[in-house]
C-alpha cells in the first residue's frame, strides 16, 4: 500500500477540484479529458501535495471507468494456448513436444481434454510464461468460499 500525501493547503486542493470538477466517469469524452489531465500532472516534476492527491483520484476514476468498460473475460488455458500458437508461428505439430502427440495438441485444443500437470509444466517453460496463466479462472459466488466456473 502506498502512504498518502497529506494535503499541505485546503485552498490549493480546493482551486484544482474547482478547475477539474472531478466526478464518476460515464463517457469516452470523459474519460479522455481525464486522462489528458492525469498525463499532464504526471509530467510535472516537482508536483505539490495537493496535485499528488489529485493524480490518485483522477488515477482511480479512469481506472474504474476502463475497468467497466474495457474489461476483456479471462481466457481459457484453452484460449492461452492457441494465443501462443497465433502470437508464435505455431501450427499443432510443432508442440508435440509438450503434448506427446498431435492427437492431444488437437484434443486440448478442441476442449475434448484439459490441460496435465506436465503439459502446463513444459507450456510455462516453452513460452517463458507463469503456470498460472493455464489454470481456469474461478469466479467468487455470493457464498463465502465457494467458487463457480
Amino acid at each position: 500500500m502506498t502512504c498518502a500525501t497529506e494535503i499541505e493547503t485546503k485552498q490549493e486542493y480546493a482551486k484544482l477540484l474547482v478547475d477539474m470538477l472531478p466526478h464518476v466517469i460515464h463517457t469516452e469524452e470523459e474519460n479522455e479529458s481525464y486522462t489528458a489531465a492525469l498525463e499532464r500532472l504526471l509530467a510535472k516534476r516537482d508536483r505539490t501535495a495537493e496535485e499528488g492527491r489529485m493524480v490518485e483520484l483522477l488515477t482511480l476514476l479512469i481506472e474504474d471507468f476502463e475497468d467497466k468498460n474495457y474489461s476483456l473475460p479471462p481466457a481459457t488455458p484453452r484460449d492461452v494456448v492457441r494465443h501462443l500458437m497465433e502470437s508464435n508461428g505455431l501450427r499443432q505439430v510443432d508442440l508435440i513436444d509438450v503434448f506427446g502427440a498431435e492427437s492431444t495438441v488437437s484434443e486440448v485444443l478442441s476442449g475434448k481434454r484439459d490441460l496435465a500437470k506436465s503439459h502446463i509444466e513444459k507450456l510455462s517453460l516453452r513460452f517463458n510464461v507463469s503456470p498460472e496463466l493455464f489454470f481456469e479462472q474461478y469466479s467468487k459466488s455470493p457464498a463465502p468460499d465457494v467458487y463457480t466456473r
